[in-house]
């Protein structure tokens, strides 16, 4: 007999979405245990090892237990779980949006034509470039958007080849481009330092580039370093 599937969840909660095309709307997260990258400005190390192993049709009547149709899978990083396609697929089923946000370092090729794939592609300053699938590029669709987390001018410089290089906005339905969050002025920084908002709004505007300027929206609203939010 075939055992059901399961996944290790660390998080399951309710918010609004904070980053993407789909800032400001109502979703459902849930975040996934595990991840094999480190990189320098993670604010989810809690992920790596906290959790508890739950049965996929637990998970999927969790997320229908809420009002909003948009879920986002994220981590850690989800992909590393092979019964993640089975929440996809059931989610997808009963008529939720899903978006899926992967660090890039994962085969994407494999999930369901209906998810709507967050490709994190890592920059130098987040010291894990060199995990970078570049053959994601490829299985991308209109559906898809590309994000890129700059820490600084030389982390934009390469996002900026990059988008050029591979025709990004021609690839994906959005281009993403979010600083490292920096807290208030005066104020601890969170992560591997902090870019300054308009610093990145001005390098796109001089550049003109054909990308979406994000910001993490959620850390505005709650403190940043509030869990489920």
């Amino acid at each position: 007999m075939t055992s059901e599937p399961s996944l290790r969840i660390n998080e399951i909660f309710h918010s609004i979405q904070g980053e993407s095309s789909w800032a400001g709307c109502p979703c459902v997260f849930v975040r996934l245990t595990g991840c094999h990258l480190r990189c320098t400005y993670c604010d989810t190390e809690y992920a790596f090892h906290e959790g508890a192993r739950r049965l996929v049709a637990d998970v999927v009547a969790d997320v229908l237990a809420h009002p909003a149709t948009l879920v986002e899978i994220t981590g850690g990083e989800p992909l590393l779980q092979r019964a993640v396609h089975d929440l996809v697929r059931a989610l997808a089923d009963a008529g939720r949006t899903v978006l899926i946000e992967t660090s890039g370092a994962c085969d994407i090729s494999t999930c369901d034509p209906r998810a709507i794939r967050i490709l994190d592609l890592k920059t130098p300053g987040s010291g894990e470039v060199d995990r970078n699938l570049l053959e994601n590029l490829e299985h991308l669709t209109d559906r898809d958007e590309v994000k890129f987390v700059i820490t600084d001018r030389a982390d934009y410089e390469w996002a900026r080849s990059m988008i050029r290089t591979h025709r990004l906005p021609e690839r994906c339905r959005d281009v993403l481009l979010s600083p490292v969050f920096e807290q208030a002025a005066g104020l601890e920084i969170l992560g591997a330092g902090g870019l300054p908002l308009r610093d990145l709004a001005e390098w796109i505007l001089e550049d003109g580039l054909a990308v979406r300027l994000q910001t993490q929206l959620h850390k505005w609203i709650w403190d940043p370093q509030t869990r489920g939010v």
